[in-house]
């Protein structure tokens, strides 16, 4: 089954995504999260094309994280459940491309070497 590996690519992504101003507490759940890009998983692996369901799914956990704690929640739950499973450069290179393949713009590159205390 490609879903493991595909969510730890996949958290990565978001947690790269959700990268924008703002300070409160974060609101958004580690489960809202994995649960919302479910539809990405088999894209990020390679095992499928990219959808519109995953795109909105992007575009959606890229709004919901206004604040910087909502940010560095949903970066924080990512790289979590992205270390519990292997993946390859190929599945970095498919998930750090797809905020540009769903035309979401992000100032940073997606990698998994992210700090998620620095983000803002």
């Amino acid at each position: 089954m490609a879903g493991p590996r595909a969510l730890h690519l996949v958290c990565l992504v978001v947690c790269i995504m959700v990268m924008t101003a703002s300070t409160t507490k974060a609101a958004i759940s580690c489960n809202q999260v994995i649960n919302t890009l479910t539809p990405c998983i088999s894209y990020v692996v390679g095992n499928g094309a990219l959808t519109g369901n995953c795109c909105n799914a992007i575009r959606g956990l890229n709004s919901a994280a206004r604040t910087t704690p909502d940010r560095q929640s949903v970066c924080t739950c990512l790289k979590n459940t992205a270390s519990q499973f292997s993946y390859n450069s190929r599945n970095v290179a498919l998930a750090a491309g797809l905020p540009g393949k769903c035309g979401v713009k992000l100032p940073y590159k997606i990698d998994p070497s992210t700090d998620c205390k620095s983000v803002k």
